[in-house]
């Protein structure tokens, strides 16, 4: 894979996604829908959609593509391939709270290699530069080039005093549980993949979900995280966690700055 390509072409369809988005965001009123499993979804997803996956096959023909709005990508089986959510954190779009992302990641031999996370409302870009290490470009965003850069890397985390970060329209018992296990500083909640980020940018130490999740919500923010120095870990045995699964879900996981003792479940 050409790294340079891989990340200017993903830069670009994120932001030409999230211009799409916001229109509909913006507008008074927007349908929402139910998929098979009861998720919701609106025209944004799919106007998104539409950009990123024609982005991805005139660029990259000959590497699968899995994407969240495309039913028909979800039965293959690969362990190299791009893996997009076009708008990560429906819920929060539609409740019109800004933590929502677009999500576009490189899996390859099952590891997230690059990844972009794009809040277009919140004005915060994050991606794995070309040579792995993971960056927060600086607002306003020029499809054109990129503007300014900030390398970024997880925290240091004392062990007496961890931030801690968790879902905010999935929290549940057994996540309190889990976080009662830790002397916690501060607890804070976020939307989608900007969980990872927060983690990444050492906003935050530790973010344990223990619930359901597909590679798609996941892949871009671990390549994001992986890029700062972080990891993202099985629930069950601490095992990196990995990508290609039959139908691309996700067991629990911990996304986790390094040097961190993981309590067991």
């Amino acid at each position: 894979m050409d790294y340079e390509k891989l990340t200017s072409v993903m830069r670009e369809l994120a932001l030409q996604a999230g211009d799409a988005i916001m229109e509909i965001y913006a507008s008074d009123d927007f349908d929402v829908r139910s998929k098979s499993d009861d998720s919701p979804v609106t025209a944004a997803d799919e106007a998104a959609d539409a950009i990123i996956a024609a982005g991805l096959r005139a660029a990259f023909p000959d590497t699968p593509l899995v994407t969240e709005e495309q039913a028909a990508s979800h039965s293959q089986q690969v362990s190299t391939f791009l893996i997009v959510d076009p708008l990560d954190g429906t819920k929060e779009f539609v409740h019109r709270r800004g933590d929502f992302t677009v999500n576009i990641a490189y899996v390859e031999n099952g590891v997230p290699q690059r990844g972009i996370v794009y809040a277009p409302a919140k004005d915060r870009l994050f991606y794995t530069a070309a040579d792995g290490q993971s960056v927060e470009e600086t607002a306003p965003f020029a499809k054109e080039q990129p503007g300014a850069l900030t390398p970024i890397r997880v925290a240091k985390p004392d062990m007496d005093r961890l931030m801690v970060v968790a879902s905010k329209s999935h929290r549940d018992q057994a996540t309190d549980d889990y976080i009662n296990k830790y002397s916690v500083q501060d607890m804070k909640s976020a939307g989608s993949s900007l969980k990872f980020c927060l983690v990444a940018t050492g906003e935050a130490d530790l973010y344990p979900r223990l619930g359901r999740t597909m590679e798609w919500d996941t892949a871009a923010g671990h390549a994001v995280l992986t890029g700062a120095g972080g990891d993202v870990l099985r629930f069950d045995d601490h095992m990196p966690l990995r990508y290609g699964k039959p139908g691309f879900e996700n067991p629990f996981f911990i996304a986790t700055a390094p040097n961190i003792t993981l309590e067991k479940p």
